[in-house]
């Protein structure tokens, strides 16, 4: 009856985190958001705002719920890390398995990100405003994403990040059940490495990482040559693990380092 089951748990230690239905004018519907609002950005102006994209098959809960990015934000904030920041956890618009994040025939998820992320901040916090940097991270579907609304925007994101990434839209529909029909093909939401390669500005800071048995570890070594030949700054890491919820709880921290580090 249910061809993919995905359950969330209730997170450890959830202070700061809250839970926001809001309806959307990009998706035409309802969208759902889990944000975590750390107590240290009381007082704080123009604070960043990270937004971290689930994956297929997932939900807006997924990086609390499995990912506890959260217990990841509260440690790096409270050693000084990195400095107080809100971040947004949205669904994807919840089409079929997986939207891609892509602009659809009759509904736009990219502009939920991209257009309605900023302004959700705003309302959650009087710590974000329109000035804030905005930083984009994703998992698999989410981390292509992540590196494709990068490039396509380059002046709305200071840095993206991609963990596992797909880098093609056909690895996507390799994995749902549906297909694309209705999705954008424009070639710039075909594929990450032509998304950067028409970025019409600057290009925000790019990373992304892969596990060595991760599915996608091909497609993100290709992405990372055809990058490097084309003298493309960016960070690259390969490293130990697969294409699940370890591998990304561990290594959110690299992006979150990456955006908002201090040396």
């Amino acid at each position: 009856m249910f061809p993919t089951f995905e359950q969330a748990a209730m997170p450890v230690q959830t202070e700061g985190l809250v839970q926001v239905t809001v309806k959307s004018s990009a998706l035409g519907r309802r969208g759902d958001i889990t944000a975590y609002i750390p107590d240290e950005l009381a007082g704080c102006s123009e604070a960043p705002i990270v937004t971290l994209l689930h994956g297929v098959y997932g939900s807006h809960w997924a990086w609390a719920s499995k990912g506890q990015a959260h217990l990841t934000i509260r440690r790096l904030i409270a050693v000084g890390a990195i400095p107080p920041c809100l971040v947004l956890m949205p669904s994807d618009g919840l089409w079929g398995d997986g939207s891609g994040y892509l602009p659809h025939q009759d509904h736009n998820p990219e502009a939920w990100i991209v257009d309605e992320m900023p302004a959700l901040a705003a309302r959650l916090t009087s710590a974000c405003t329109a000035t804030s940097p905005h930083f984009l991270a994703g998992l698999s579907m989410g981390g292509f994403a992540a590196l494709r609304l990068g490039a396509k925007y380059p002046d709305r994101f200071a840095a993206v990040s991609g963990h596992s990434s797909a880098t093609h839209q056909h690895h996507l529909t390799a994995i749902i059940e549906e297909t694309a029909t209705g999705w954008s093909q424009a070639p710039v939401d075909l594929d990450v490495l032509t998304a950067i390669r028409m970025a019409t500005g600057p290009l925000p800071r790019l990373r992304f990482d892969c596990g060595v048995d991760d599915i996608f570890i091909s497609a993100n070594r290709a992405l990372h040559m055809a990058l490097q030949d084309a003298g493309i700054s960016h960070v690259y890491e390969e490293l130990p693990g697969g294409h699940d919820w370890d591998y990304w709880r561990t290594n959110l921290e690299r992006s979150l380092l990456f955006f908002l580090g201090r040396d």
